[in-house]
């Protein structure tokens, strides 16, 4: 299972827009929203969430479960506790650009 929050940390790690993972998937972009405005576990029909997650792996981003090992050398991002409390955080509110793309660098 994939949650919300991991879906926006892999886009940030990306630097890429919902608009941009929506073309990468095949996917609409209220579809990216919908899934990243989700509590918790991602919600959606499981042919769409399979097309997301394998563009994301396609782009080079490991998602990882609760505990699992990653057996990749590459930077990521990853909860400290269990998802269930991680679920609790509420979304960033970000500031929404005027126009063009905001992209998030990572160092």
């Amino acid at each position: 299972m994939i949650i919300a929050v991991q879906l926006r940390a892999a886009r940030a790690l990306l630097g890429i827009d919902q608009q941009t993972l929506a073309d990468l998937a095949g996917v609409s972009l209220p579809t990216i929203q919908r899934m990243e405005a989700s509590q918790g576990n991602v919600r959606g029909v499981v042919d769409t969430l399979t097309k997301v997650v394998e563009a994301l792996n396609a782009a080079g981003i490991e998602l990882l479960g609760d505990n699992a090992k990653s057996d990749g050398g590459g930077r990521g991002v990853r909860f400290k506790e269990p998802a269930a409390v991680a679920r609790q955080v509420p979304a960033p509110v970000l500031p929404r650009a005027k126009k063009g793309r905001a992209t998030v660098r990572i160092k």
